[in-house]
């Protein structure tokens, strides 16, 4: 495997998860465990991060940080782990660029995500993707599946098929990024990147999209359901793995 090309990132865990309640009462919305791994988000985004070579990682955190520096503590890290804790809220910009004066490589290129990702891609195919394009900042983009059945209906209203949750025509923000050693200095102190350094990158041409691969798992855990469904893709997963290793 070739050296990898980024081996820092920054996690936002600061957020106050209250679409998860009860979840979020006692804990960030990263602590929360996935059903059936005994292992909280954040724990398995620091695995997937270790096994794409990153070797630093700065957590921000704010909402119930002492939770997550507790678990951090007696947790067998398979990275480099500092935290740093936001004592008023900055914002997203904000905050990405208060962890990033923590990183310990600041003339390299980072990879940073929201704490409620949970997902697995070649992360340095990424990178390259960045690279080759000049860009400043490139986004993972998504295509999450529809939460409803869609209907297919032709020219005349007669209904020819009913799709399950069918992909979204439409690519998201998957909450995955990879920037440049000069990001940070063009985050805003205290505000939202997104309507601020992102627009100016993309009217410059130096903001780029990196869409997922198809068959890439991702999602984001924002409310129950999310967290209900994430077990019932573990344990699918899971038993076709199993089905596979006794054929």
């Amino acid at each position: 495997m070739a050296k990898p090309t980024v081996t820092q990132a920054v996690i936002l865990a600061g957020g106050q998860g209250s679409r998860l309640r009860p979840y979020t009462d006692d804990r960030p919305k990263p602590m929360i465990e996935i059903p059936g791994t005994g292992v909280p988000i954040i724990g398995h985004q620091l695995q997937w991060l270790a096994e794409e070579g990153v070797t630093d990682v700065v957590i921000s955190c704010g909402y119930l940080a002492d939770v997550l520096q507790d678990w951090l503590k007696t947790a067998d890290l398979p990275v480099n782990v500092t935290t740093v804790v936001e004592t008023e809220p900055l914002g997203r910009g904000g905050g990405l660029k208060f962890a990033a004066a923590s990183l310990p490589r600041h003339n390299e290129a980072w990879y940073a995500t929201n704490g409620d990702i949970w997902t697995r891609f070649p992360l340095h195919d990424m990178a390259d993707f960045h690279t080759a394009r000049d860009a400043h900042a490139t986004l993972a983009l998504a295509r999450p599946r529809l939460p409803w059945g869609t209907v297919d209906v032709d020219q005349f209203g007669n209904i020819l098929d009913f799709i399950e949750s069918p992909p979204s025509p439409y690519l998201i923000n998957a909450g995955v990024y990879v920037f440049s050693s000069d990001f940070a200095a063009m985050l805003p102190d205290l505000g939202d990147h997104e309507r601020s350094t992102f627009p100016r990158l993309a009217r410059e041409h130096r903001l780029s999209g990196y869409e997922l691969p198809q068959g890439v798992y991702w999602r984001a855990i924002d409310t129950a359901k999310d967290l209900s469904e994430a077990a019932k893709e573990l344990a699918s997963a899971r038993a076709a793995a199993e089905a596979d290793s006794d054929a």
